[in-house]
């Protein structure tokens, strides 16, 4: 395929590696100075940014000490003033430059503050970075004091100014503040590896190959060598190496003759490890480290194809954003999402609704086989030339700092939802396939006959029937939603709707292979502006709430897997006859399940059998099983028990309870232990169950929450349960030791979680 091609000019090639850098792993030099310094811990935070505090000798001894991820507010998760984080405020950092690294160049690596950044050195200001989702990096070197205290101050404006994407009219979904990923130090000679595109040639033949694209910084006064390593684990599979004799933009490195290499899927996701070294003619040594992979991803007239095979697309979208912090959750929270998409929904597909999402979560995504549709920042507005010119620039950043990450197969180079406009969209598309010529583009739209300068056309349609492709490559990537908006306290009627309406598009999608697949709207529920959503600045439009944790919906999704993988049995309704939205009982209901026959007892008495519903749903392979609640006596009530069967065996029950009250209180820790460094955290889940540990859909209660050792709440307290369920997070602080979150019910009395923090190494600077 030929790929229109525009310039890339230095610096902007430059602000776009710095994330690139943060995943690189750390390695100690020769001379004993580590490539990489985190600089997470021990930062002093000012609320809004008083007048001169940038200067080196600004008092910050009252600013309270916070750790990175660091949101400058914490909320409600709910029914809050949206303007409360909409303000400048003020970072410190204080650290020591060590002696050893004279003769080396030190970069101050920022991995994403909202929405624009003011940095400072000792007195010294850099150009204002604009961009809450992109990477950004500035070069301390000249401004440092060897041997001796430095203090980095970050200016952080996080107001919706109109001159930054997404920003510029209304935008459905908050952008929240602060330093809300990580910072580093990063320590390299004087010509150094900036970057590295690790690009599989041929993956499928035998004549596969894999070539390394090298982008250095700085002079190269005389002879310099590069070699590449490609490994598995600590297996040095081959070696090559190439002579650098003069500057250019890039110099490549070709692995060939690999022999039996292990592909990258959706089951079997293998990863590999690239190791770059740069020795120059003074004897300066530089190392980086990247992960890759070989597969072949393509979108084709016939739907998409992974490693030639076909694959039906079926998944959600995702904001990167959790209750009480915005966006300021770190490695292990973010990684946990792509765990309970891929792990607990089956999803085989995330779009990173609407803008370049955490690294950590994209690392999660490589290892668990969840491909990954990535998009830069913007929501249907479009702004004037430098606002445009911003958003090209994003384009840049997103893929050099990720086009290493094998489970992304689609760059979103479109404002969404946006109209047409040809001369921004051509250079999106031209600098995409420029710095990536495997991957294919895409842009998200509703406008059913929009232009297509990208390569997919990525369509989002919230009507049913779907429209039927109207390009040759063809990827829904919105639909329900907003359009049937569902709380999990819903009555019956309308929470059995919701699971119907994602069952009835997926049958559509998979009864045509020209339509690639579906991506719904969206994965969890989201906090957005006042004039979205329910009103309470939640959009309710998620399969998961907010917390993460399933409504029945999501049980459609969790049952599209093989038995073998897991056996799946969940209700698509609430055991109630009377909750309904209309005279006449209740009606027909979902049952989600990959078994091929159910029985239903009622009272303890078989009542009926059920098969799957093939003929509302002929094109699911494992399809909803329907059962018609008025077919069930009111007198005598008692409990719902179903039997799921797999080749005739007995595979799975469940049994809902008939008794009406709410049984138990249940906190369940996703995590055992964590680590000590003040940032890491896990979440806490609290349950009303029956008897039988489903969740009580309209139980509520105050839940009082007391916490002991080295950890603190974030969450409310005492904890609101709406609709059976929510959670908190633990934080470690910087300790080890035990943690207890102990939760007292008025009713259910009191239970408490154990969650082990182990000590962590100190920052070094």
């Amino acid at each position: 395929m030929k790929h229109l091609t525009a310039p890339v000019d230095r610096r902007s090639f430059i602000l776009g590696t710095a994330a690139t850098a943060l995943s690189a792993q750390v390695q100690p030099t020769p001379a004993g100075v580590q490539r990489v310094y985190e600089l997470n811990r021990n930062w002093r935070f000012g609320g809004k940014a008083p007048q001169g505090f940038a200067a080196p000798e600004f008092d910050d001894t009252q600013w309270a000490k916070v750790t990175l991820p660091h949101t400058n507010v914490v909320l409600p998760w709910h029914s809050f003033e949206e303007k409360d984080f909409q303000f400048v405020s003020a970072y410190r950092r204080r650290f020591q430059a060590l002696p050893q690294w004279k003769g080396h160049r030190v970069f101050a690596d920022f991995a994403g503050a909202m929405t624009a950044s003011t940095v400072t050195i000792n007195g010294h200001t850099f150009p204002e970075y604009k961009g809450g989702y992109t990477p950004f990096s500035f070069d301390l070197t000249p401004h440092l004091k060897l041997g001796a205290e430095n203090v980095l101050a970050v200016q952080v404006d996080s107001t919706e100014r109109p001159d930054i994407p997404p920003f510029g009219a209304n935008i459905d979904y908050l952008t929240f503040g602060g330093i809300y990923r990580d910072v580093q130090l990063r320590v390299v000679p004087q010509t150094f590896i900036e970057n590295v595109f690790a690009s599989p040639v041929n993956p499928l033949e035998s004549s596969r190959a894999l070539r390394v694209r090298c982008y250095l910084n700085g002079p190269i006064a005389g002879p310099a060598k590069l070699t590449a390593e490609l490994r598995d684990g600590s297996t040095v599979l081959k070696t090559a190496t190439a002579d650098v004799s003069a500057a250019a933009d890039h110099h490549d490195i070709s692995l060939e003759s690999l022999g039996a290499i292990t592909l990258w899927d959706l089951k079997t996701p293998k990863l590999y490890t690239v190791v770059v070294r740069l020795e120059t003619s003074d004897g300066a040594k530089d190392e980086y480290r990247t992960r890759t992979a070989f597969r072949e991803a393509g979108f084709t007239p016939a739907g998409f194809r992974l490693n030639g095979s076909p694959v039906k697309l079926r998944g959600v979208n995702r904001h990167q954003t959790f209750p009480y912090v915005g966006g300021a959750m770190p490695a292990r929270v973010q990684r946990r999402d792509a765990w309970i998409l891929k792990r607990e929904l089956h999803c085989n597909i995330v779009r990173t609704s609407h803008y370049p999402q955490s690294v950590d979560f994209l690392d999660a995504c490589d290892e668990l086989g969840l491909l990954v549709l990535e998009e830069i920042p913007g929501w249907q507005h479009i702004g004037d030339k430098a606002w445009q010119d911003v958003a090209v620039r994003n384009v840049g950043e997103m893929i050099r700092r990720d086009w290493n990450h094998p489970s992304i197969i689609l760059w979103g180079v479109r404002i969404n939802e946006s109209q047409d406009n040809h001369e921004f969209y051509t250079r999106t598309n031209a600098l995409a396939h420029q710095l990536d010529d495997l991957r294919q583009t895409g842009g998200i739209r509703y406008i059913y006959d929009s232009e297509r300068l990208e390569d997919v056309f990525t369509m989002n349609d919230f009507g049913f029937p779907l429209r039927m492709p109207n390009h040759p490559l063809y990827l829904n990537t919105e639909f329900s939603g907003h359009m049937f908006s569902t709380k999990r306290f819903d009555n019956v009627t309308r929470v059995a709707e919701h699971v119907i309406r994602h069952a009835r598009v997926h049958n559509q999608l998979s009864s045509d292979d020209r339509y690639a697949g579906g991506i719904s709207w969206c994965a969890f529920d989201y906090n957005t502006h006042s004039n979205f959503g329910s009103g309470d600045h939640i959009c309710y439009h998620g399969v998961s709430d907010i917390f993460r944790i399933p409504k029945p919906a999501a049980y459609f999704y969790k049952s599209q897997v093989d038995p073998e993988e897991e056996t799946v049995l969940e209700a698509g309704f609430f055991w109630s006859s009377g909750d309904k939205s209309e005279a006449g009982g209740v009606g027909t209901v979902p049952i989600l399940s990959n078994c091929d026959h159910l029985k239903v007892y009622f009272a303890g008495t078989l009542k009926m059998e059920l098969d799957p519903d093939r003929k509302t749903f002929a094109h699911l392979k494992y399809p909803p099983f329907m059962m018609n609640l008025s077919d069930l006596p009111l007198d005598p009530w008692g409990d719902l028990k179903i039997e799921g069967y797999v080749k005739g065996k007995l595979a799975k029950t469940l049994t809902l309870s008939g008794s009406g009250k709410d049984a138990d209180l249940k906190l369940l820790p996703d995590d055992q232990t964590i680590v000590g460094d003040g940032r890491d955290a896990t979440r806490v889940v609290l349950l009303i169950t029956d008897e039988y540990g489903n969740i009580r859909p309209f139980a509520t209660g105050a839940v009082a929450l007391t916490i002991s050792g080295p950890g603190e709440l974030v969450g409310e307290n005492p904890f609101a349960i709406t609709g059976g369920t929510g959670a908190v997070w633990i934080r470690a602080k910087e300790a080890g030791g035990t943690v207890r979150l102990t939760a007292k019910h008025p009713y259910l009395g009191t239970r408490t979680a154990v969650v082990n923090v182990s000590p962590a190494t100190p920052e070094r600077v």
